[in-house]
């Protein structure tokens, strides 16, 4: 009899256990799929964030440009047109190596420094923003015949029209502007100054949207800081082994 009510105690502490196990892993399955719920529910709310942000891009692209078409044949747009060719790639290497000849001529090593810096700085820029173009597809404004031309997109087109992301005069404006006001300090406000307004110079003509220009922007900045830091180094590393070389 005693053997009896032990066994049966047993049956019940063995079912006490099961139940206990089970409500643990009932609680753990519950836990586990309310934090995928969250984990998904915030990964929803960033997407969309994202693409609220990069709708409002969009719109803003658009309503600049309708603000601004239709004014390229005035004078003043045309004139400045022009002289934000500063920024393209035969006149910016025309100008970094007239820099360094001039610098040859008058013996100013600083001068030639701030050519070689430029032309080094531009030419990084050039190919980053190439690179990007190479992958990516948007009409210019001036080509876009609705919004969904407006829209950038996977894609790998040479042809002009198509390649309005990123903007390669911001690209290589900024760059020489920076390159320069890291050569000469004291002029850095007025070449920046110079290199943005080269920038903003392709919104009016409908040569880029303001991403587009602002994206260039940031390649010319990033080129040349990316050519200072080598610079540096380079500079640091000569330091140490040429006087071992003596």
């Amino acid at each position: 009899m005693n053997d009896g009510n032990a066994k049966h105690r047993d049956y019940l502490n063995a079912a006490r256990s099961a139940g206990n196990c089970l409500e643990c892993h009932t609680d753990d399955l519950e836990g586990t799929g309310t934090n995928g719920a969250l984990r998904g529910s915030s990964r929803m709310t960033a997407d969309k964030q994202a693409g609220d942000a990069g709708q409002a891009l969009l719109d803003m692209d658009h309503d600049v440009h309708q603000a601004v078409k239709g004014h390229q044949s005035r004078p003043s747009i045309k004139l400045l047109s022009a002289l934000s060719d500063i920024g393209d790639q035969p006149q910016a290497r025309l100008l970094c190596g007239g820099l360094i000849v001039a610098g040859l001529a008058r013996k100013d090593g600083r001068m030639i420094v701030a050519g070689v810096r430029m032309l080094v700085a531009h030419e990084l820029a050039t190919a980053t923003k190439t690179a990007i173009k190479h992958r990516i597809d948007r009409k210019r404004p001036r080509a876009a015949s609705d919004r969904e031309d407006e829209k950038p997109e996977a894609g790998d087109s040479r042809e002009k029209e198509d390649s309005s992301f990123p903007s390669g005069h911001s690209a290589g404006a900024m760059a020489l502007a920076s390159a320069l006001g890291a050569v000469y300090p004291r002029h850095r406000g007025s070449a920046l100054l110079t290199g943005g307004a080269v920038a903003l110079a392709q919104i009016p003509r409908c040569s880029h949207y303001p991403t587009d220009v602002g994206a260039g922007i940031a390649i010319g900045v990033a080129a040349d800081g990316v050519v200072g830091l080598a610079w540096r180094i380079a500079r640091s590393v000569a330091m140490r082994v040429l006087p071992r070389l003596r």
